[in-house]
């Protein structure tokens, strides 16, 4: 019988997301927390340009179907550089070179340009999780010894998911970001109200700055979101990025923010700063995502200098929104050395690897878990010093 089920499964590559009816692809992404593996979001950045084999995103998606029904998907990429991932492995790289093995095109799981956790295998939950994810993985390995490819891996990986592969022979590193927790909050009040007093009073005085500056911040989110906030986030966006250079990479096309209003807005938010008496042209914006009782900050701009303008838009009104909201986490994006002393501890998040050059391998597998236990280390040295009444209980990774 069990053999008699296989041989009704094929297992298919494809290029092209749009290649899968949406309604089958997000049968198995709509009930996940993350927004990311969501069939518009991701078709969005193959139609724009943003994630493209010309921009080193080689959309190379494995999917399994029984019959017509797609059962399991996995969005992968065939990644030419290391640029977008957040997790940086150019010493890997690096190593590759020196012992004259190609490191590039390396296989990699994650949302494009997205370092939210979240990432995992898209399975039917009618399915054998473990039985899919372990052919899934074969495809993998299969896909990858015949191309030459030096490793595969699976980035900021959903945390009940990380298990799932370790037991399928990926060796985790471990990373931390910085992720607002809701203690039950109902007003912005209670929000302060776990900072030490001096902290409580530079959140307040941060607050006050952008008001005493005539500015008002207002949320749009969803179907009342102006369609004219979509380019203008883009333009943002595009001078925060060319302004702090290397650091904010422009990976995202205009056509990217621009179809995002007809398919993902329910999902988009955007705190904007306007001057007192213009509600129409903002002077600072800020762009999250949010699904279910999560929050996801994306990107921010300005065009204009306005001290603390930035804590506001990026932290604080998205605090006050996601306590009216009752959302529970907020992850506001790469980067801690602000975060970490407005109420964002660090928390732990782990990627997933595999190496196919042994020589590659027997270097970097323990090197990874002495790196683990330091980074353990690091991330309750940054608890522990964080303005808090009290301080972080310890963290079990």
């Amino acid at each position: 019988m069990a053999e008699q089920i296989r041989t009704q499964i094929t297992v298919a590559w494809i290029n092209h997301i749009q290649e899968v009816p949406q309604a089958q692809w997000d049968a198995l992404a709509s009930p996940l927390k993350t927004p990311f593996l969501e069939w518009d979001w991701l078709h969005n950045m193959e139609i724009s340009g943003s994630a493209t084999g010309k921009a080193g995103w080689l959309p190379n998606h494995l999917t399994v179907w029984r019959g017509s029904e797609l059962i399991a998907a996995a969005p992968l990429y065939l990644k030419s550089h290391s640029y977008g991932e957040f997790v940086f492995d150019n010493q890997w790289a690096d190593l590759a070179y020196r012992l004259g093995i190609q490191y590039y095109p390396k296989m990699l799981g994650m949302s494009p340009f997205t370092p939210a956790t979240g990432y995992r295998f898209l399975i039917s939950g009618g399915e054998d999780e473990e039985a899919l994810t372990g052919l899934m993985v074969r495809a993998i390995d299969d896909f990858c010894d015949r191309h030459h490819i030096s490793c595969c891996n699976f980035l900021y990986v959903d945390p009940q998911w990380q298990p799932v592969l370790a037991r399928h022979g990926f060796t985790p590193w471990l990373h931390h970001s910085y992720i607002w927790q809701n203690q039950g909050f109902q007003t912005f009040d209670d929000y302060l109200g776990v900072f030490n007093a001096n902290q409580r009073r530079n959140i307040k005085r941060e607050r006050k700055a952008v008001t005493s500056a005539g500015l008002e911040l207002k949320i749009h989110h969803g179907e009342d979101t102006p369609h004219s906030l979509f380019p203008q986030m883009y333009q943002f966006y595009s001078d925060h990025c060319d302004k702090f250079g290397w650091w904010g990479s422009k990976y995202l096309t205009k056509r990217f923010f621009e179809q995002l209003y007809h398919n993902y807005k329910h999902r988009v938010l955007f705190v904007a700063a306007y001057n007192e008496g213009d509600d129409r042209h903002p002077v600072a914006m800020s762009f999250c995502i949010t699904k279910g009782d999560q929050l996801y900050g994306r990107y921010w701009g300005t065009n204009t200098d306005i001290d603390c303008l930035h804590f506001d838009a990026c932290y604080y009104s998205p605090i006050e929104w996601a306590v009216q909201h009752n959302i529970q986490t907020f992850d506001p994006g790469a980067g801690g050395r602000h975060k970490k002393r407005r109420g964002f501890p660090a928390t732990p998040n782990h990627s997933m690897h595999r190496f196919y050059g042994e020589r590659l391998g027997k270097i970097l597998r323990p090197y990874l878990q002495e790196v683990n236990q330091m980074e353990l280390q690091q991330i309750e040295a940054i608890n522990n010093d964080l303005p808090f009444k009290q301080t972080m209980p310890e963290l079990k990774v």
